[in-house]
């Protein structure tokens, strides 16, 4: 194995349950880029679990922090909902505050992302049940969004929704998609999704961001060391430098 010096330490967040975060992460990193995971207790997509999870924020992030990362994205998006709009800025401080790193959340990447590419109306496809998307379209509505249609795929365990595959999230982002809709978003950190971005994308004629390529592109754009991303969608090939 050639040796390959790294320039930067990207530290990601993920839930205890996550299986498709590190292969996806570690597949789309340049390869001067290394990845360094800490894990948050989080086993099932449910409101218990939501809360259950952000107590260890500070904990991973120190951990993180000792590997010195330059970095950290909590890249799971429904544990920073429950409390609305505000709550992932609460987050993002806590773990900056934990780690003197700059941070970011997959929530807060999405309005970034959304913001950046000059969207208002939006369709959400989300891997989770009726309950949790509740949060997340007020979430998004409440952060100047509207949000034309919301279809969810109803899992409940974590590792479940890991073993799903690309195709499930293919089949429910066309099925969410709306004529009005100016961009289709797919939440979920264990959705494996960002393999099918760019052929969402061809085929709706709009942006299409998926949960880890847009934690991903946020955390990138806090490192400010990477112009490009191509074959994973518009937001990574485009807009990751000003």
């Amino acid at each position: 194995m050639a040796y390959v010096e790294k320039t930067h330490r990207f530290g990601l967040l993920t839930p205890s349950s996550n299986t498709v975060q590190e292969p996806e992460f570690s597949a789309l990193l340049p390869e001067t880029i290394s990845l360094h995971t800490g894990r948050v207790a989080y086993r099932d997509i449910t409101p218990q679990e939501q809360m259950r999870c952000v107590r260890e924020l500070e904990t991973e992030s120190r951990k993180l922090a000792d590997a010195e990362v330059d970095v950290i994205v909590f890249a799971a998006t429904a544990p920073t909902l429950p409390k609305g709009k505000g709550y992932d800025r609460e987050l993002i401080k806590r773990m900056q505050d934990a780690s003197d790193r700059p941070a970011t959340t997959a929530a807060t990447a999405f309005v970034d992302a959304l913001t950046r590419l000059g969207v208002g109306k939006i369709a959400i496809a989300a891997p989770w049940s009726k309950t949790m998307d509740t949060p997340m379209v007020a979430f998004m509505q409440a952060s100047g969004f509207e949000v034309v249609n919301s279809e969810v795929a109803g899992y409940v365990a974590g590792v479940d929704l890991g073993r799903a595959g690309p195709l499930a999230a293919y089949e429910l982002g066309r099925r969410a998609d709306r004529p009005d809709a100016e961009a289709v978003i797919m939440p979920g950190g264990n959705w494996p999704a960002v393999s099918i971005v760019e052929r969402l994308e061809r085929e709706l004629g709009k942006p299409v961001l998926a949960n880890n390529a847009v934690s991903l592109w946020a955390g990138l754009r806090l490192l400010k060391c990477v112009e490009r991303i191509p074959g994973y969608g518009v937001l990574l090939r485009d807009h990751l430098t000003d």
